[in-house]
């Protein structure tokens, strides 16, 4: 008991043991501003910074936000103040080099330095931790790299399969996003605990910005079009795995696919295995790979099936180089058509991630006047961007 109410003693700077503590806990994720410090330093100074069984209940109450914290704070603290479960290094002999300062015992060593917290707190962890972060580092790096890496340059068997994995799991978030039945307001009926939490990180915890919850009006609908021409062929094996995946995600959306005419092809991308549902939409969409004719295909969408599948909560997604071997006013006509009855029309075009890229095709330029969103598709990055411009409509 000696030893341990000699480590609570103040002579020796509680302002950088606070700030130390304060640092250890804000990288383990706890959420500490400066009205906490403040305090901590206050209930240091009292009696109760004196009696070790008073002060961790204080400091308890006051550090922790969440069940989580709670539930880790018993061994931070101990850890920082106590030294407890921090493994001890072995003295040199003479002659030697010197420890580093980072190998000494928290409790001698968290006095010293405020960053003392952060260096101890990384010894506690056990080398397979250290392996299992390491891992996860590697594979979270792998997969930025892949997400702004263009498809037309992946060669290579194994990263085209992880990039239409990528692309399936960019769709289903998506959805988990865009079909909310609530989204974030000013005023609502409900109360958003955890953005409300997250917004009060930077009051100290104090919640002062409320965030409320509102049930949307009308789910998001969305229709894509594919261009499945000879121009797009680098892109077509990972467009249809993505729009496979939308497809089966959400409730809400219709997919086809356009060359020389249109073919409706969302029954066989609601088959849940890829494999089927890639073999099925061959047999449907003879001719992959042709020529294009943009206007004739949009043509026959309007004439068949826009009354059935647009409506005024559409998102039309058109996915297309622009190169069109009909008549441009045909395609500017038909764009015109779309835009009065959809609510929003997105062109996605994997050239714009091209360098000097510029629309001059003359199909393009007949369909840029009636488009709202015209941006890149080229990798997974520019797909990913294309979530926030949904999530507004």
């Amino acid at each position: 008991m000696a030893a341990a109410s000699k480590a609570f003693e103040l002579e020796r700077g509680p302002a950088a043991r606070v700030a130390a503590f304060a640092s250890m806990l804000r990288d383990n994720g706890f959420a500490i501003g400066l009205a906490e410090g403040r305090d901590a330093l206050a209930v240091l100074a009292s009696e109760t910074g004196l009696r070790p069984a008073s002060l961790k209940p204080a400091l308890r109450a006051l550090f922790c936000a969440t069940r989580a914290d709670w539930l880790r704070f018993d061994a931070l603290f101990d850890a920082f103040w106590l030294g407890v479960g921090v493994r001890r290094v072995r003295p040199l002999r003479e002659g030697r080099e010197r420890v580093p300062a980072r190998t000494k015992p928290l409790k001698a060593f968290a006095a010293e330095t405020p960053a003392s917290g952060t260096e101890a707190g990384s010894q506690s962890e056990t080398a397979g931790e250290r392996d299992s972060d390491a891992a996860a580092h590697d594979e979270a790096s792998s997969a930025r790299a892949l997400a702004g890496k263009d498809v037309r340059h992946i060669a290579d068997r194994d990263e085209a399969a992880k990039v239409h994995a990528l692309a399936e799991r960019l769709a289903r978030r998506m959805r988990a996003r865009l079909v909310r039945r609530e989204r974030a307001r000013r005023r609502g009926r409900r109360l958003d605990v955890r953005r409300t939490i997250h917004r009060s990180v930077g009051h100290g915890g104090t919640p002062i910005d409320l965030v409320w919850r509102r049930r949307k009006h009308r789910p998001l609908r969305l229709v894509l079009l594919l261009d499945a021409s000879g121009s797009m062929e680098a892109y077509t094996a990972f467009f249809v795995r993505f729009i496979h995946a939308v497809v089966g995600a959400f409730r809400e959306a219709e997919a086809f696919l356009f060359h020389t005419h249109l073919v409706h092809v969302s029954s066989a991308l609601r088959e849940k295995d890829v494999g089927r549902a890639v073999d099925r939409l061959a047999l449907m969409a003879q001719g992959v790979g042709g020529g294009t004719r943009i206007g004739d295909s949009l043509a026959d969408f309007n004439r068949w099936h826009s009354e059935r599948v647009v409506n005024s909560r559409t998102a039309l997604v058109i996915v297309s180089d622009g190169y069109d071997t009909g008549e441009p006013q045909r395609l500017g006509l038909e764009m015109r058509r779309l835009a009065r009855r959809c609510r929003r029309i997105v062109w996605l075009n994997p050239l714009i991630g091209w360098r000097d890229y510029q629309p001059t095709a003359r199909g393009m330029q007949a369909a840029l006047p009636y488009v709202d969103l015209f941006a890149p598709a080229h990798n997974l990055e520019s797909l990913a961007a294309l979530e926030p411009y949904l999530a507004r409509i």
